[in-house]
């Protein structure tokens, strides 16, 4: 008899904690329903992201897909002859030859990515290609440029009049010492979430000016200079790219929102990252600029970097902005 009530006993209880978990588990669901989402939304780096995110939200207002987005977006600046740090323009390394850099993520973690390009107007579009037409993730310099000729790309001369006249006149010292906000601009990162609720993210650059022949920065490095995880959320990164892969820079803002920061916590949190790392190897903080800015699935965002003078652009529902980031040093 007793152990019948103890049957007895233990399935009621059982059945009531089954009751209550089920009334839980679809009050999340409903609360997470009505929790709205900040889609579609693309935010990009510096202040020519305002013409960029124009050019990327004219697909996603049409509910079109992030990848498409990205990859517009940024080739405004790269087209842009009177942009001097993205693609065509841009300012040539120490032997005066134009090399880009370019990478580009979906959310399928699809990747494709450039480096050392020579010739190609818009290395993101090479980046896309390599992603869709190659067993490969990265091409670079002579196979780079090799593959974009067979895939229909245009050779041309990418150093234009007033950069090759800046480093003629550069070479009459060679004095090689990286400048932190040169212009106000640098690389253009972007990230997207589009109206699906899925996530990506292209990230192009002409790197630093006056580099020596063959250096790559983080730009064109997936887990560096842009990651993207369509669980959780994206981030991509400007500024002095040594520092950026030194800490494998936008894995580690995307992990820290896995973990449950927001957008700007876990760019914080990078950002400091750096400084320790740079005050640990006796450099001196003012020397460096690095910036991240990120986007999580909810579309939330956020932006950190180390010195004053970064700004991002943002382009949702409410229109097209430019935002002055927050920074460590003051």
């Amino acid at each position: 008899m007793g152990n019948r009530r103890d049957f007895l006993k233990t399935t009621a209880v059982a059945s009531v904690g089954l009751a209550l978990n089920s009334f839980k588990s679809t009050g999340e669901e409903i609360i997470a329903k009505n929790k709205k989402v900040n889609k579609p939304i693309v935010i990009s780096t510096w202040n020519f992201g305002l013409q960029a995110n124009d050019a990327a939200w004219e697909i996603l207002k049409s509910d079109g897909r992030a990848l498409d987005a990205v990859e517009a977006g940024v080739k405004i600046p790269e087209g842009d002859p009177n942009e001097r740090s993205v693609g065509f323009g841009g300012r040539p390394d120490r032997d005066g030859r134009v090399t880009l850099d370019s990478c580009i993520m979906d959310e399928f973690s699809n990747i494709g990515s450039v480096a050392a390009l020579e010739h190609i107007k818009h290395p993101i579009s090479v980046a896309r290609a390599v992603m869709e037409k190659t067993p490969h993730v990265m091409l670079v310099g002579e196979g780079a440029l090799q593959f974009a000729l067979s895939e229909g790309f245009q050779k041309e001369n990418l150093l234009v009049e007033a950069s090759e006249k800046e480093w003629k006149e550069w070479l009459k010292t060679s004095a090689y010492k990286p400048i932190a906000n040169i212009e106000n601009h640098d690389t253009i990162g972007m990230i997207a979430l589009d109206a699906h609720g899925n996530l990506s993210g292209a990230c192009t650059t002409s790197g630093m000016a006056y580099k020596m022949h063959g250096r790559v920065g983080d730009s064109p490095i997936i887990g560096a200079g842009l990651y993207v995880d369509n669980e959780i959320g994206a981030a991509t990164a400007t500024g002095h790219g040594e520092e950026v892969i030194r800490i494998a820079g936008c894995h580690l803002v995307v992990e820290l929102m896995r973990q449950g920061k927001s957008p700007q916590k876990a760019c914080e949190e990078a950002v400091t990252r750096i400084v320790k790392l740079t005050k640990n190897r006796n450099k001196d903080l003012k020397d460096i600029q690095v910036g991240f800015i990120a986007l999580n699935k909810k579309g939330e965002y956020g932006a950190y970097c180390i010195q004053g003078g970064f700004n991002f652009a943002v382009y949702d529902t409410s229109g097209n902005k430019l935002v002055d980031s927050d920074y460590f040093l003051r």
